[in-house]
């Protein structure tokens, strides 16, 4: 970490994101400064107090009021509420001046290029060199950021993409721009690592980085796959959720409390800006999408979206799911599939996947696709938004909850599998995952002596995945035959005379041998 120290912080733009961010600081013990803009109206209640727009309540009342709401929001962005007076707020126009005491300054305004680049500058008034700045933008390239900006400004400057809510979600996105200083990205990750409490996943500046551009598309697939397939919202939700070790919100549910107009952003901008992307269309809007924006049907925060809580006449209260065909809400059918019937009994998820490829139902048909369409999108977005596939897998596990990212789910239904499954839609597997199994290697990931290794495609070999060391991975250890096994117990030989004793009841410990 050298001997750079992060006490203060601060951070620009109160919204959601801003003040989620803040807290999170918060926690970890570090004294932040808060500020937005000031507003440019009174409210009714301010007028009546005689107030003016000079006053400094009412100059501060935007980042107040962001603030107060984000502390009394749930799930709750604090461990405890006093670590609140850890936070200062104030305004840009009055406090900016303040951030030559900063040692980390954080940008979380509205997602345009202008506003940004107007922020950017009059920071470079005030922030003393060698200050780190970081954007929290999910798609705007850095290059466009960094446009005017003095050399060290650029050379202290990344995306560091936190995904919502910040305390809670494990996704830390690193982003260096063209001119950042290596020592400054290493920073980085490993602060996100051992002081923020996340994963940290460096990106390239590529749109919607790698969370979101292999989210969304997974997302915008099965847009396109439910009305191609006659499936419902319910039924969807039911493949796409634990039993494919997902979320229990699932696809539709989770696109409901995100907000739908969040989603749109994000798909709009990759197709817009990603004119090579081979599955592009995917990210064009399906026609009930474009009806429900119309309508503002965004989700939790407007009431409705693919979901709908409704009393009937006798005040029951029920929930109402979006018919696709009719746009309207309707009592939909409890999901059942047979093939779900027959991973029920198997409660290691890896194993699922082989057993959901055969369904010969609907559900199959289901499975055969969006896996195939999965594993077509990766296997090209390699070294377009990582030199690393690893990287993917653990950007999906940490900022959308999924339990096996892609590449691990291909390894879980084998790699040559994942190309019949491909060739079955009409995609052709890339030039490197055939070179790969051409030259023996049948799996994007092994384990030797305990550890991780995944298969570089430039090294055209596997090579020990970075972050292990000084750690013991059960999961990896279970992979050693076992040297003792009865009911209820197994015994694994880890090696320099210690054993990892695995219960059925899944408790572990590990004994050193005298």
């Amino acid at each position: 970490m050298g001997k750079r120290r992060i006490k203060h912080v601060t951070v620009i733009g109160s919204g959601i994101m801003g003040s989620g961010i803040a807290c999170h600081f918060a926690n970890i013990g570090c004294e932040v400064l808060l500020l937005d803009i000031v507003p440019r109206e009174l409210t009714d209640k301010e007028k009546a107090k005689g107030l003016t727009l000079e006053n400094k309540v009412v100059r501060n009342r935007m980042v107040n009021d962001n603030l107060a709401a984000a502390i009394k929001s749930k799930p709750a962005p604090l461990y405890d509420k006093s670590f609140a007076r850890r936070i200062s707020t104030g305004n840009l126009e009055d406090d900016l001046s303040k951030i030559k005491d900063t040692d980390w300054i954080i940008e979380v305004v509205v997602e345009r290029l202008d506003i940004k680049k107007s922020v950017f500058e009059q920071i470079e008034k005030h922030r003393k060199p060698g200050t780190l700045i970081t954007s929290n933008t999910s798609g705007i390239p850095i290059s466009f950021m960094n446009e005017g900006r003095s050399e060290d400004f650029q050379k202290h400057f990344a995306v560091t993409h936190f995904f919502n809510p910040p305390r809670y979600l494990k996704l830390f996105e690193v982003v260096p721009g063209h001119n950042c200083d290596p020592a400054v990205t290493d920073f980085l990750m490993e602060y996100g690592e051992k002081y923020l409490g996340k994963t940290s996943v460096l990106a390239k500046d590529t749109p919607a980085f790698i969370g979101n551009r292999i989210g969304i598309f997974s997302i915008q697939s099965l847009f396109h796959t439910v009305k191609e397939m006659g499936l419902t919202v319910s039924e969807v939700d039911k493949l796409t959720g634990p039993v494919i070790g997902r979320a229990k919100s699932a696809t539709f549910r989770t696109v409901d409390v995100v907000g739908l107009d969040t989603l749109v952003h994000v798909a709009n901008g990759v197709y817009e800006n990603c004119p090579e992307d081979e599955h592009k269309d995917t990210f064009k809007l399906p026609g009930f999408i474009n009806t429900m924006m119309e309508n503002k049907w965004l989700g939790s925060k407007t009431g409705q979206g693919f979901y709908k809580k409704n009393v009937t006449k006798e005040g029951k209260k029920e929930i109402l799911a979006l018919d696709l065909d009719s746009m309207e809400y309707v009592k939909q059918p409890r999901a059942k599939f047979a093939t779900l019937e027959l991973t029920k009994t198997i409660d290691n998820v890896a194993d699922r996947f082989p057993v959901l490829i055969k369904g010969k139902d609907k559900a199959g048909d289901f499975y055969r696709k969006s896996f195939a369409s999965l594993f077509a999108y990766v296997q090209h977005r390699i070294p377009e938004i990582s030199d690393e596939l690893y990287r993917i897998d653990d950007a999906m596990s940490a900022g959308f909850g999924w339990e096996h990212g892609p590449y691990q789910v291909w390894d879980a239904v084998g790699v040559a599998k994942g190309v019949e499954l491909m060739e079955a839609i009409g995609k052709k597997p890339a030039a490197w995952v055939t070179e790969m199994l051409e030259k023996g290697f049948e799996s994007f990931y092994t384990v030797k002596d305990g550890s991780t290794y995944y298969y570089s495609i430039p090294d055209k070999d596997y090579v020990k995945k970075p972050g292990q060391d000084g750690f013991i991975i059960l999961d990896n250890l279970r992979a050693n035959a076992p040297v003792f096994k009865n009911s209820g117990v197994t015994v694994h030989d880890i090696g320099d005379g210690i054993l990892n004793v695995e219960f059925t009841s899944k408790m572990n410990s590990i004994f050193k041998i005298p």
